[in-house]
């Protein structure tokens, strides 16, 4: 018997990616993932019904995303960052506006499994070998043992953590866990990475060698990467696009090209002009956003 967690895992992933009869990674129309933009928001807003009254999380919110970008949202805490990444991925439902994914509603991707969802803890089963936690997806879509396999293989050493296959969770670093669910979210070829914040728990000095560590990775594999953080930092190094919230209701302050700065990137950019000349615009965006009678 199965235990109970990668029970209800099962559904949510169901619920989540749908269950079209489609291999994962293929799209049931071939040239939608050419189309720009991949992700095209057009006054977006979002209120929740609370006991106590409405909460207006997003507002007018207008965003294009081009297919292999690598787009941050920063914002502080409460902004609505982490609803938007969800109404992307179908979690969440807006009251008001447009939003397509390839060209289709978020809904529809959601069935073709356009999404890998990175979450701010690793969520990996500790019953099951790291093998096994990245090849849950594909288990539950039904893909042969064989196929799965070497799928797995292939992420873990996308990752690097060749030759961890038959350690469990427990026996990784904080770091080297998150990694892990990164190739779980890569299994299935997904053409959307969507990470919600998932460095946030992690010392400076590991998110750093992530930081890194996750700009080769898209640039391996040309993923559309959207990414939540709180670091001004973090945001300017791993971006091409830096999109800047208000506080609630979520606003777009500020879209900032930083694509100049090119796609292979040392840390030690961080002390150059052009990197700082680009923090101090993300810093100045979120002071002038900022309500402080919030």
């Amino acid at each position: 018997m199965k235990p109970k967690g990668e029970t209800v895992l099962k559904r949510v992933t169901e619920d989540f990616m749908g269950d079209s009869g489609a291999q994962p990674g293929l799209s049931a129309e071939p040239g939608l993932a050419s189309r720009a933009p991949v992700v095209d928001i057009q006054g977006l807003s979002l209120t929740y019904e609370a006991a106590d009254g409405p909460v207006y999380a997003l507002s007018n919110v207008d965003l294009q995303i081009e297919e292999g970008e690598f787009v941050s949202f920063i914002g502080p805490s409460g902004c609505g960052k982490t609803t938007l990444l969800r109404v992307i991925a179908d979690l969440e439902q807006p009251n008001g506006g447009h939003i397509h994914v390839n060209g289709v509603s978020p809904s529809e991707a959601r069935v073709r499994r356009d999404y890998g969802f990175i979450f701010q803890a690793p969520a990996l089963y500790p019953w099951r070998t790291i093998q096994k936690n990245v090849e849950l997806p594909l288990e539950i879509f039904g893909i042969p043992k064989a196929e799965r396999n070497e799928r797995s293989r292939r992420q873990l050493e996308l990752v690097n953590l060749k030759g961890f296959e038959k350690k469990f969770p427990w026996q990784l670093s904080g770091g080297m866990q998150q990694r892990a669910s990164i190739a779980r979210a890569l299994s299935f070829d997904p053409k959307l990475l969507l990470m919600d914040e998932p460095f946030g728990a992690l010392d400076e000095i590991v998110r750093d060698h992530l930081n890194e560590q996750l700009l080769k990775l898209w640039d391996k594999t040309r993923k559309t990467v959207l990414f939540v953080t709180h670091s001004i930092p973090e945001a300017v190094f791993l971006s091409s696009k830096i999109v800047v919230m208000s506080p609630r209701p979520g606003r777009i302050i500020d879209v900032i090209d930083a694509s100049h700065l090119g796609r292979e990137r040392k840390l030690e950019i961080r002390e150059t002009p052009e990197f700082l000349k680009i923090a101090h615009r993300v810093r100045e965006g979120l002071r002038a956003g900022h309500s402080y009678d919030d």
